[in-house]
């Protein structure tokens, strides 16, 4: 039976602040919340400094969280940032593009998340959904990861439905595989007539860029200029890759800090970047042998493609071919904000966006609150 809200296109804008936390990501577009896409304008506002110090912060206190509530400290603190900063890019975003907030039907806010424990029924992303939608006056959906890691998925990746309906609009044949590099890497694998695969990988770039800040002060390797400086050291980088949970098949997911860089802690700082570099590239390889079978191509988004020697890397240990979202006529940098649009939609409509073969959890779900302004 058809429900009111059926055929409905939402026009929605989405906002990202990942793992990374280099700032927010924020795009429009036009949606049904099934296939139909269409892509608006899209948007960046850094963190700076402060922010990202209180983010650290928040990240070594979440740490010692044994539930979602009760938020204090450095982690209430975060909270209130992290709102009061997405709020302002939306409102810069509406300026820039001649809009007004009732020129939106929806906000998709996915906040910046602290801690990820599955295993433990407990995931906790920041950020006061009804806070936003209050001083915006647009109807928010946000808390998208809680329903699904409660009724014992892994809560991530939280993308591969607007994934797996940007492949199908394309017309490209499949299998294929989309990689998101951000703070933690993840892939969504897209065969033709079945549900996505997808799982984080490992890391993404949250390893190179502690080790970037902590020896420089830098908060990222830029373009991977200090890695390509360096040469990989192998007896490292098979110490790294001699972990569990790369022999274990997805879905599965990963908090941000699951890894240490203590294997090139000896290391010059270009061989050490060097190799955490190749260490994202290696770990996106375990995957493979975990695939029904190897994707024809691989198609790599978020922060990582903006960095030649991790793409270089992928290409160089890949069986398959390796480009980019842009080459697809896609956006590297707005993906995961445009997918947050879409999962608002999604949500809005009580549509499925997680699934047994992306998260494990036992049947199709839906998830995340709907704040009204």
């Amino acid at each position: 039976m058809e429900t009111k809200n059926q055929g409905r296109r939402f026009r929605a804008i989405g906002l990202m602040s990942g793992t990374s936390m280099d700032g927010v990501d924020v795009a429009m577009i036009e949606t049904d919340g099934e296939k139909a896409i269409a892509f608006g304008a899209t948007g960046f506002s850094p963190y700076d400094d402060a922010d990202r110090a209180l983010l650290r912060d928040a990240l070594a206190e979440a740490a010692g969280l044994e539930g979602r509530d009760g938020r204090t400290g450095a982690v209430a603190a975060a909270e209130a940032m992290v709102t009061r900063r997405h709020a302002e890019a939306v409102e810069k975003f509406l300026a820039d593009n001649g809009l007004a907030p009732s020129d939106v039907d929806l906000v998709g806010f996915h906040g910046q998340t602290v801690l990820h424990r599955p295993k433990q029924r407990l995931t906790i992303q920041i950020g006061d959904g009804q806070a936003l939608a209050t001083r915006l006056g647009i109807a928010t959906a946000y808390d998208f990861r809680a329903a699904d890691v409660a009724a014992g998925g892994e809560g991530a990746p939280i993308v591969p439905a607007f994934h797996r309906a940007l492949v199908e609009a394309s017309g490209m044949p499949g299998p294929l595989a989309l990689l998101n590099i951000g703070g933690v890497a993840n892939v969504t694998y897209v065969n033709d007539g079945f549900d996505p695969i997808a799982c984080d990988t490992g890391p993404g770039n949250a390893l190179l860029d502690d080790l970037m800040l902590a020896r420089t002060g830098q908060p990222m390797d830029r373009h991977g200029h200090t890695a390509a400086r360096g040469k990989v050291d192998e007896i490292a980088l098979a110490a790294l890759l001699d972990d569990p949970y790369f022999a274990l098949p997805p879905p599965k997911s990963l908090d941000r800090n699951a890894f240490s860089s203590r294997a090139v802690s000896h290391l010059a700082l270009e061989d050490a970047a060097a190799t955490l570099t190749a260490f994202t590239a290696a770990s996106v390889d375990r995957l493979f042998v975990h695939l029904p079978r190897p994707p024809k191509s691989l198609i790599v988004c978020g922060g990582g493609a903006r960095n030649p020697i991790l793409v270089r890397e992928l290409v160089n240990r890949l069986p398959c071919k390796v480009t980019t979202a842009d080459v697809c006529g896609w956006s590297a940098d707005a993906m995961e904000a445009q997918a947050f649009a879409y999962l608002a939609a999604r949500s809005y409509l009580g549509l499925p966006y997680t699934f047994p073969t992306t998260t494990g959890v036992s049947r199709p779900m839906t998830g995340g609150n709907i704040a009204k302004p």
